[in-house]
């Protein structure tokens, strides 16, 4: 069950890109004059670069899907394979003023954030430190306050946690 976020890992948007321009070359081969180019090279080239890409996308949705689940004491904060469960998540973090720590550990595995997304640090109650790989780092702080505190975002001042 999922209590109001949730952000997927990859898009499908580069496949769909890719089959428009695949229609679009073989109108072209079908159109215009000269030699047309074999079937089989076609299968291959289709099913190769769209197998590839949907391959990536399926993978990036597996390991970097952001998503906020559960209820109460089984809440969590779940990135690719790694759960945080929220009750462990230090809310004062949220107030934008926690440092990283050094070699803190990306959620969702991997050495490094994403291209294309930034880690939004969290203090665990323990101390230690993680970074989320998000693209909506703001969207994903109110959410996660939301469902620590039950307070929005906008009114709640950095570095502190209403009852």
């Amino acid at each position: 069950m999922t209590t109001g976020y949730q952000e997927k890992g990859g898009s499908w948007r580069g496949f769909w890109t890719l089959v428009a321009v695949f229609v679009v070359l073989a109108v072209l081969d079908a159109v215009l004059p000269g030699q047309d180019v074999p079937l089989l090279v076609w299968v291959v080239a289709v099913v190769a670069v769209l197998g590839i890409v949907a391959a990536g996308t399926v993978s990036a949705n597996r390991v970097w899907s952001v998503s906020l689940t559960g209820r109460g004491p089984d809440a969590a904060l779940v990135v690719g394979r790694d759960r945080l469960l929220l009750a462990d998540v230090d809310p004062t973090s949220l107030g934008g003023e926690t440092g990283v720590d050094v070699g803190a550990p990306v959620l969702g595995g991997g050495a490094a954030l994403p291209k294309g997304r930034v880690g939004l640090p969290l203090r665990r109650t323990d101390g230690a430190t993680v970074l989320v790989p998000t693209r909506r780092p703001a969207q994903l702080t109110d959410a996660l306050r939301t469902a620590l505190t039950g307070a929005a975002g906008d009114d709640v001042q950095p570095g502190t946690v209403e009852p």
